[in-house]
C-alpha cells in the first residue's frame, strides 16, 4: 500500500529536542555549536539575561526547541542586525532616487515648524528615515523571534491537550501489565501517535535519566509546559499516584481518561461554536463584494469621477476597475483564509496524510487511489488541458479557471473514492476489533482469534488486509519470535487510516507490556467505538457547513447573472441619453465590459467558497474537487444565460 495515515505508528529510538539545557533555557558557551553560532553567542548572548526577555525564557522551556535559549537570542539579535542593514541601504537607494520636490517640500515643512533649513540637502532628509526604517525593522525582526516562541507554546499547548486524554487511556491499558511507571512513560513516548504529549513524556524520561529520579523528571515537565492547566496536574498526580502503588495508579488512570475524554469533549463543542462563527462571517464577507461591485456600476453612471483613468506600474486603469478587481482579490483572500482556519479546527488526528511513491511506474499505478499520487501523476495532463484551452481562443480568464478545473477535478475525485475508501474500513475496524474481543474473551489466543475472523467474518474492503495480519500473526506464533508487533504497524500501515494507528497500536504496546489480553480489548472496543463516533459526528457536522459554501457560491452566482440579464442594459441605455455635459456619463456602463468584471468576481466568489466547502468536508484535495467543480458550475451557467466572456 501507498498510504499511510497522518497518525502514524511508533517510532523507536526518537531523540528528545531540548531535553536538557534547551528546555530549561540555561545558559551556557555552546561548543558544540557552528563558528557562527559561537560567534554569535559570544556578540549578543548577554542580552538573553535582560529582563526584556524574561516572558520569553520562561515561555522557551515549553516550547521544546533543539537549541539553548541563550544562542536562540543570539540568533535573533544577529538576523536582527542583517535585517536592519538591509533596511538601511534600500531605504537610502530609494530615498537617493526620488526627485528634488520631495526633499524640497519637506525642507518647506521643516521651516514652516522653525527649523534652520539653509543647509537641508537630500541626505540630511533621507538619512533619518532611513536610519528610523532600520531601527524600526531591528527591533521588529527581535519582536518577532519572540512572538514566534509564543506561538510555538501555544500550539504545543493545544496539541497536548488533544492528545493527552488518547496517551491517558493507553496508559490505563498498561496498567493492567507488568511494567512499571518508567517502562509505561516509555511506551507512550515511543508512540508519535500521541503527539506533543509523546515529546513531553520524552523529556521527562531524559531527565529522569540524567537525574536518576522519575519523580524529577516529570516534576521538571510539569513546571516547564506551556499546559499548565492539563498536563501538569496529570504528571504530578501521576506521580503521586505511582508512588502509593499499582492499584492506585490503575484507579488514577481509569478515573482521569474520563475526565480528560469530557474536558475534550468541551472543547470540541467550543471549536464548533467557533465554526459557526467563521461559517457566519465567511457568508458576510463573500456575499459583499458583489453587492458592492453591483451598486459601484450603478453608481458610476451618476458619478463619472470613478471612471477617471490612473496610472500604475502595468497601465492605465480607472478607479472603478481597481475597486472591482480589489474586490475579487478580497474574497479570494476571505476563502484561502477561512478554508486555513477551518483546517486548523479540524482535529489532527482525523487527518490523513498520504504516501508518494518514488518509482514512476509505481506513482501511475496508484494514482487511482492515492491522491497524492494523483496530484503528481496528473500534472501533465493539467498542462495539456490548459495548452489545449487556450489554443481555443478562450478569454485568458476562461483559460485559466478551466484549466485549473481540468486538473483539481480528477485529483479532488481520488481524494473522495479514497476517503470512502478508507470510511469504509474505519466502519469494518469497529467490527473487526469486536469479533477478536469476542474470541479472546473466550481464552484464545491473538493470533488464532485474528485467523477465526479473517475466516468466518465478512469485513468487506479489510477482509485482504485482515487476512494478511492473520497469516503475518501465523508466522510469528510458529516460529516462536517476537513479531506481532511488527504485524500489528504492518496491518497498521496497509489500513492506512488515523482509527487504525490510534486503536491498532494500543493493542500492541498493551499486549508487549504483558497487560491482560481480555482487558485490553475491553479498553480497546470503549476506544474505537468512542473514536468511529467522534469521527461520524465530525463529518455530520462539518457538512453543514459544505452546504454553506456551495449556498453561498450559487447565490452570488445568480445574483450576478440577474444583474447582467435585468440591469447592465437598461443602465447602458440611460447613461446614452446623456450627452458629454450632463449629469450622466455615456460612457459609464458598457455591457460588455462589465459582464466580463462581474464575472471575474463571480468566478472569485465561487473558487472561494469551493475552497471553505472542500476544507469543511474533508479537507486537502477536496478543497480541490469542490473549488474545481464551482468553477465549471459557474461557467456552465453564464454560458446558458448567454452572458459569458
Amino acid at each position: 500500500m501507498t498510504s499511510r495515515s497522518a497518525t502514524t505508528p511508533p517510532a523507536r529510538g526518537r531523540g528528545v529536542p531540548g531535553a536538557t539545557a534547551a528546555t530549561d533555557g540555561a545558559a551556557g558557551p555552546p561548543t558544540d555549536r557552528s563558528v557562527l553560532d559561537r560567534a554569535l553567542y559570544a556578540l549578543f548572548s548577554r542580552h538573553a539575561d535582560g529582563r526584556r526577555h524574561a516572558a520569553d525564557r520562561k515561555r522557551y522551556r515549553g516550547a521544546a526547541m533543539a537549541t539553548d535559549f541563550d544562542v536562540y537570542v543570539a540568533r535573533a539579535y544577529g538576523l536582527s542586525w542583517v535585517v536592519c542593514l538591509a533596511v538601511l541601504a534600500w531605504t537610502l537607494i530609494v530615498g537617493s532616487a526620488l526627485p528634488p520636490s520631495v526633499t524640497g517640500g519637506v525642507a518647506d515643512a521643516l521651516a514652516a515648524a522653525g527649523a534652520p533649513v539653509a543647509s537641508v540637502g537630500r541626505l540630511h532628509v533621507v538619512a533619518p528615515a532611513a536610519g528610523l526604517a532600520a531601527t524600526l525593522a531591528k527591533y521588529g525582526t527581535v519582536r518577532l523571534a519572540g512572538e514566534r516562541i509564543r506561538w510555538r507554546a501555544r500550539a504545543r499547548r493545544s496539541d497536548i491537550e488533544r492528545t493527552l486524554p488518547g496517551a491517558a487511556r493507553y496508559l490505563h491499558a498498561l496498567s493492567s501489565g507488568s511494567d512499571g511507571p518508567r517502562a509505561m512513560l516509555r511506551r507512550v513516548a515511543d508512540n508519535d501517535a500521541y503527539g506533543e504529549t509523546a515529546v513531553s513524556v520524552r523529556t521527562a524520561l531524559a531527565t529522569a535519566a540524567l537525574t536518576g529520579s522519575l519523580h524529577d523528571g516529570l516534576g521538571r515537565v510539569a513546571r516547564d509546559t506551556p499546559s499548565r492547566d492539563v498536563l501538569a496536574p496529570f504528571l504530578l498526580k501521576f506521580r503521586e499516584h505511582a508512588a502509593q502503588g499499582d492499584d492506585a495508579l490503575s484507579g488514577y488512570l481509569r478515573l482521569e481518561s474520563r475526565m480528560l475524554g469530557r474536558r475534550r469533549e468541551q472543547a470540541r463543542e467550543r471549536n464548533a461554536d467557533v465554526m459557526e462563527l467563521v461559517s457566519e462571517l465567511f457568508v458576510v464577507l463573500l456575499v459583499l463584494p458583489a453587492l458592492f461591485v453591483v451598486v459601484l456600476t450603478v453608481l458610476s453612471v451618476l458619478a463619472p469621477g470613478l471612471s477617471a483613468e490612473i496610472r500604475t506600474p502595468l497601465g492605465t486603469t480607472t478607479k472603478r476597475a481597481i475597486a472591482v478587481y480589489g474586490a475579487a482579490a478580497f474574497v479570494l483572500v476571505v476563502g484561502a483564509g477561512a478554508a486555513a482556519m477551518v483546517s486548523e479546527l479540524r482535529p489532527a488526528d482525523q487527518r490523513t496524510g498520504y504516501d508518494l511513491p518514488r518509482r514512476p511506474l509505481a506513482l501511475v499505478r496508484a494514482a487511482p487511489t492515492n491522491p497524492r499520487a494523483a496530484a503528481v501523476a496528473l500534472v501533465p495532463a493539467g498542462v495539456a488541458a490548459l495548452a489545449g484551452l487556450a489554443a481555443t481562443g478562450l478569454d485568458p480568464v476562461n483559460v485559466g479557471l478551466l484549466g485549473y478545473a481540468a486538473y483539481a477535478v480528477p485529483v479532488g475525485a481520488v481524494g473522495l473514492r479514497r476517503g470512502r475508501l478508507d470510511d469504509a474500513k474505519d466502519r469494518e475496524i469497529s467490527d473487526f476489533v469486536h469479533a477478536v474481543a469476542g474470541h479472546v474473551a473466550l481464552g484464545k489466543p491473538l493470533s488464532t482469534a485474528v485467523d477465526l475472523v479473517a475466516r468466518d467474518v465478512d469485513l468487506g474492503p479489510l477482509s485482504d488486509d485482515v487476512a494478511d495480519l492473520a497469516f503475518a500473526l501465523g508466522l510469528a506464533s510458529r516460529d516462536g519470535d517476537d513479531l506481532r508487533t511488527a504485524a500489528l504497524e504492518r496491518f497498521v500501515d496497509r489500513v492506512g487510516t488515523p482509527l487504525a494507528a490510534q486503536t491498532i497500536g494500543l493493542v500492541s504496546g498493551a499486549l508487549d507490556a504483558g497487560s491482560d489480553a481480555e482487558a485490553v480489548f475491553e479498553t480497546l472496543q470503549t476506544e474505537v467505538g468512542r473514536l468511529y463516533h467522534e469521527r461520524r459526528a465530525l463529518r455530520a457536522n462539518m457538512f453543514v457547513y459544505v452546504a454553506v459554501g456551495w449556498t453561498t457560491a450559487l447565490l452570488v452566482v445568480g445574483i450576478v447573472v440577474a444583474v447582467n440579464l435585468t440591469v447592465l442594459d437598461g443602465f447602458a441605455d440611460l447613461a446614452s441619453l446623456s450627452t458629454g455635459g450632463g449629469a450622466l456619463d455615456p460612457t459609464a456602463v458598457d455591457p460588455e465590459r462589465d459582464r466580463r468584471r462581474f464575472y471575474v468576481v463571480a468566478q472569485a466568489t465561487v473558487l472561494a467558497s469551493g475552497l471553505f466547502a472542500g476544507a469543511a468536508d474533508r479537507g486537502g484535495y477536496a478543497m480541490l474537487l469542490h473549488s474545481g467543480a464551482l468553477v465549471v458550475v459557474c461557467y456552465a451557467v453564464f454560458a446558458v444565460a448567454g452572458v459569458a466572456t
